[in-house]
């Protein structure tokens, strides 16, 4: 997992050949007034999302693991709280893994929660299980997939 500020977004960019086109997408943005929907900028490599949901308390948020995406999760509106744990560590599956949504979830408590600022990102890769939206109220958010490479 990676967080940091959108402003250094260039220095994750040599992970994957799509940071760059979906960090330059997401700057491109006026996060102000960014309407709800979905955006592909490569078909079935890179899908921009920007969502609006409620918040859920940490008991409700269950891990999830992808194995073809890496998650790019942005907070717009407010502070949102992921929980994490090493994908490795994880043992109660609450359903076989979904390869057609490329996800699974797990009932297993996490180890670590962190607070993602507005103006600040999340990176998850096929290893970091995670649980986001996180908190009280509603959010607005970004989450971008970009095809594992």
């Amino acid at each position: 997992m990676i967080l940091d500020n959108l402003n250094d977004s260039a220095l994750y960019e040599g992970i994957n050949p799509l940071f760059k086109q979906a960090f330059d997408y997401i700057k491109s943005l006026d996060l102000a007034t960014v309407e709800l929907g979905k955006t592909v900028l490569v078909d079935d490599e890179l899908i921009v999302m920007v969502n609006s949901t409620g918040l859920k308390s940490p008991d409700k948020a269950r891990m999830e693991v992808h194995n073809a995406f890496i998650d790019i999760h942005v907070p717009i509106s407010t502070v949102e709280r992921f929980a994490w744990k090493h994908r490795s560590t994880l043992e109660t599956e609450s359903e076989p893994f979904d390869h057609e949504n490329d996800a699974q979830h797990f009932e297993d408590a996490p180890t670590t929660y962190v607070d993602v600022q507005p103006g600040e990102f999340v990176i998850v890769f096929p290893n970091d299980a995670h649980a986001g939206c996180i908190g009280s109220g509603e959010i607005r958010k970004i989450v971008v997939k970009v095809k594992v490479r």
